[in-house]
């Protein structure tokens, strides 16, 4: 499993060596874009609308916008001393509560924790004290430039850890709109929805459920596959000096072939019209 972070997880006088993987993945089917014509994968490019071209990764620098059209330009070397100056804060548990006094809303993403060299009884220790308290930890980490707040809690038999969003980070309910007051319902159709919830109630049993749009997706991607309805991007021309050079001398013989045929026409017409000139004149003299 992917170690994607390494730090030091405290609580107390107690100090665990530890690794963050990933707990999740994302299993969404990515499909690409194409042009219509050619079934080529369209090209997205980052460009300037001030200067009209394409702008380069070392040609970009980081921004915030302080007011509309207005920025305060950030270095990349203050960025990354501010972020090592906070990543080599250790992970320090703050407050221990309890899980069902937070609310779902507030929990963002999943990463499994194991114990880095030296650390395993530590993070047995710690895992202990959680079950026998039913607790969890509040903690802060910084995970890719950004200060997240995060719980330390048990799942199965190792430790997790789940950033979870700060308070204003979550909205106001109260800016949702349309939400109705309380109304008043008839007995019957409460009773009957209640009865209704009881019939389905059942235990969680994640196994149970299927992403059935994904599965139905790649049955008829695999069925368009195994008919052979595919299609196969045209190779992209690729620049080719000799053959631009060729083209270019071809195009040049041409249009000078065009030119000499036109002169010689233009020469042959010209001397033509002197001839007839000199028969004219030679035939006057006889007659003189």
């Amino acid at each position: 499993m992917h170690t994607m972070w390494k730090g030091t997880i405290s609580f107390g006088l107690v100090n665990i060596p530890v690794k963050l993987h990933s707990a999740t993945e994302n299993k969404d089917i990515k499909l690409r874009q194409l042009h219509k014509e050619c079934k080529t994968p369209i090209k997205y490019e980052r460009t300037c609308p001030n200067c009209d071209e394409e702008v380069k990764s070392e040609e970009i620098v980081k921004a915030y916008e302080y007011a509309e059209n207005k920025f305060v330009v950030l270095d990349e070397e203050d960025l990354e001393n501010l972020k090592k100056e906070q990543e080599d804060k250790a992970v320090e548990i703050v407050d221990f509560v309890k899980l069902e006094e937070i609310d779902p809303i507030y929990f963002e993403k999943s990463y499994f924790i194991s114990p880095n060299e030296g650390g395993s009884k530590a993070y047995s220790l710690l895992r202990k004290a959680l079950k026998d308290t039913g607790k969890i930890g509040i903690a802060k980490i910084i995970i890719r430039s950004k200060e997240q707040l995060a719980i330390v809690r048990i799942y199965e038999n190792t430790l997790i850890m789940e950033t979870i969003h700060y308070p204003d980070e979550v909205r106001d309910y109260q800016e949702v709109p349309n939400v109705p007051e309380e109304e008043d319902l008839g007995k019957k159709e409460l009773d009957t929805a209640k009865n209704l919830i009881e019939q389905l109630t059942t235990e969680f049993e994640p196994e149970n459920y299927k992403d059935e749009y994904r599965t139905a997706l790649m049955e008829l991607i695999e069925a368009k596959k195994n008919d052979e309805e595919v299609t196969t991007a045209k190779p992209q021309p690729t620049p080719d000096n000799v053959t631009d050079l060729m083209e270019a001398l071809e195009k040049s013989l041409e249009k000078t072939k065009g030119k000499k045929g036109a002169s010689k026409k233009k020469t042959q017409k010209k001397k033509a019209t002197q001839k007839k000139t000199e028969d004219k004149e030679d035939t006057k003299k006889k007659t003189s």
